[in-house]
């Protein structure tokens, strides 16, 4: 059961997301505001959830995106919301502390 819900929401793959962002992938951070600014991965750009489908036009559809937010049910969200328009190379990278540190493993 557990791993049903960790592949429906794009988590536990072995993607390495220190490569995709080595290679130019963009990482979205659809917490609030208030939360991006309580603490973020320092190259994540913030675009709340609800703010999404509005800053669609300002994103690349061919660039690699990670989504990340509090503990991934949201990125989960984020990249279902880009998959449907359009967006190929979309990960979810699950809760940003937890991206953080794959993030910083990889170094």
């Amino acid at each position: 059961m557990i791993n049903f819900i960790k592949k429906a929401l794009g988590l536990g793959t072995s993607v390495s997301y220190a490569d995709l962002v080595s290679n130019g992938a963009v990482i979205i951070d659809v917490r609030t505001k208030g939360e991006y600014l309580s603490g973020h991965i320092k190259e994540a750009i913030n675009i709340p959830l609800d703010q999404l489908n509005n800053s669609l036009p300002k994103l690349k559809k061919d660039q690699s995106i990670i989504t990340c937010c509090a503990s991934g049910i949201r990125s989960a969200s984020g990249k279902s919301i880009l998959k449907a328009n359009g967006f190929i190379n979309v990960y979810n990278g699950g809760g940003w502390t937890s991206l953080q540190r794959k993030l910083n493993k990889a170094n």
